[in-house]
């Protein structure tokens, strides 16, 4: 008799535990998810100074740890993310992007398409981002999409799959004045190209 009481009670912990477990980590994501949301956007860019600075508070440093493996610290590198064009729809990979604007002041830069899932996409072209060599007479243009573009010369990164897109813009080593004020940079911006089924 004295048994089914004793394994009533542990599956009533074991129960209370699972419980305590998916509540507490239900929770943390969701607030990872609503901080991600809540970063300052312009022309749909989103940009936290915080990232990999001492002023990173913990939801910032776990947003980081998740979306952005092996970033650098602030004083070397600045990461813009788009997930939304610049009238504010979800971007996805089997539509097609210009990203254009001026060549960002830094020593280096890049602009490279992730899939939804945090990872490059995986292409037959091999091709991940592009820099400095999309770049003619100060300004930049790159498109996205799962085909090549018809157009030449076009610097093209291929988005194959039909998933969530994130375009990330990375400044490595950026000059002083943007260094200064993040939010003085001239953004590219990101526009559909023709209709996206």
């Amino acid at each position: 008799m004295s048994g089914a009481p004793a394994r009533r009670r542990a599956a009533g912990l074991l129960a209370g535990l699972a419980l305590a477990v998916v509540l507490g980590a239900g929770s943390a994501l969701a607030t990872l998810w609503l901080a991600s949301r809540a970063l300052p956007a312009r022309d749909g860019w989103l940009f936290d100074a915080r990232v990999g600075s001492a002023q990173a508070g913990p939801y910032t440093r776990a947003l980081v740890a998740i979306g952005g493996l092996l970033a650098l610290g602030r004083d070397e590198t600045m990461y813009w993310l788009a997930r939304t064009d610049g009238a504010g729809a979800p971007l996805r990979s089997r539509c097609r992007y210009r990203i254009a604007g001026p060549v960002p002041g830094a020593r280096w830069w890049s602009v490279a398409a992730y899939a939804d899932d945090h990872f490059l996409f995986a292409n037959d072209a091999g091709r991940y981002a592009w820099g400095a060599d999309a770049a003619r007479d100060g300004r930049f243009e790159i498109v996205t999409g799962p085909l090549a573009p018809d157009d030449a010369p076009v610097a093209w990164l291929p988005t194959p799959g039909d998933r969530g897109l994130v375009l990330v813009l990375r400044l490595y080593m950026p000059d002083a004045s943007v260094a200064r004020d993040p939010h003085a940079l001239p953004l590219p911006r990101v526009e559909p190209i023709g209709a996206c089924r």
